[in-house]
């Protein structure tokens, strides 16, 4: 085995008791709370989240949501509710389709993808936001582009302008938003916590919105890259179907995956190279053990330093003149 894949492997017996202390002590001492809601969306991340709290503060003391919208897959609320029952905790489902569409969610939206795609017809037609191809394959920068899914037609893929991506990137960012107001309104209702569920990839490479689902009381995850996640889940006993899925982004209507529309790299690869940067190895280093070109090294390190850098207002508090 390599000196990154044993790194990377955690005491998960130890690490699953020391967060759900973590989370015992932050809710019932810290903040004075007295339970925790999760927002669950069949992912990997937030049915560990799950797990994680009810182990902490037991099965009556967790509610979860499930905030499926027009966008969603229809197998996000399948799998929320299975690990619900798996955990034996409450399921709310709150359907906030009627509140962006209220909002102008839809309607922004579409005005942005037709910029792209005059013809675009939102009843039949399926889109995608994604970035080039695999870094360990060839180079690229990370330029998005608006993939158009048309019932038999082949797929088409254009370029974005940049005021289309943040039209697009604005408009999409109100789901995640509204998310946690509904979030947060459970929570408050009961006297409880909202609980996140980011990782550190998603934390530290940006992946989140701001004050969307960047917003909680707690990240009890987000110390740990999305591989030891898997190894957590697995542990917890998340269901296999779960654990199993391809992780999505299940906001625009297409779906794609997380590694196509941001990381660019497989999980497994990525997080032995990012912990091998972390902890000073050289390309050459990280390459020998991991059986890739330098090269393809270098590539992700740059995407990864990159994109942390220009991510680094996300992860800023409001400033003020006395910072």
């Amino acid at each position: 085995m390599s000196i990154l894949s044993s790194a990377m492997k955690i005491r998960v017996e130890d690490e699953a008791s020391r967060i759900s202390e973590w989370i015992k002590n932050y809710i019932f001492h810290r903040f004075k709370r007295r339970g925790a809601v999760i927002g669950v969306s069949g992912g990997i991340d937030s049915a560990t989240v799950l797990a994680l709290c009810v182990r902490a503060l037991g099965k009556g003391k967790v509610i979860a949501l499930a905030l499926p919208e027009k966008d969603s897959s229809p197998d996000s609320l399948d799998l929320a509710t299975e690990i619900s029952e798996k955990f034996g905790v409450k399921l709310i489902l709150s359907d906030i389709f009627p509140a962006l569409k209220a909002l102008g969610c839809y309607e922004r939206l579409n005005d942005s993808i037709r910029e792209i795609y005059p013809d675009y017809d939102e009843k039949q037609d399926k889109v995608k936001l994604v970035l080039p191809d695999n870094l360990l394959d060839k180079p690229g920068l990370n330029v998005f582009s608006l993939t158009l899914i048309r019932p038999g037609q082949l797929e088409k893929n254009k370029i974005l302008s940049p005021k289309a991506y943040l039209g697009i990137v604005a408009a999409s960012n109100m789901k995640q938003r509204t998310r946690m107001l509904s979030l947060y309104y459970h929570a408050e209702k009961r006297n409880y916590a909202v609980i996140g569920t980011a990782n550190k990839n998603e934390h530290d490479q940006g992946f989140f919105v701001k004050y969307g689902d960047g917003g909680a009381d707690l990240q009890p995850i987000r110390h740990l890259y999305k591989s030891q996640v898997f190894q957590l889940a697995r542990y917890l006993g998340v269901p296999e179907g779960i654990i199993e899925r391809v992780p999505t982004t299940d906001t625009y209507s297409a779906g794609s995956t997380q590694e196509e529309f941001y990381f660019r790299v497989p999980f497994e690869l990525l997080d032995k190279i990012w912990m091998g940067m972390n902890d000073g190895m050289s390309a050459d280093e990280i390459a020998y053990d991991m059986g890739l070109t330098p090269e393809q090294v270098l590539r992700v390190t740059k995407d990864l330093v990159q994109k942390k850098r220009t991510t680094e207002y996300l992860r800023t508090a409001p400033k003020s003149l006395l910072d």
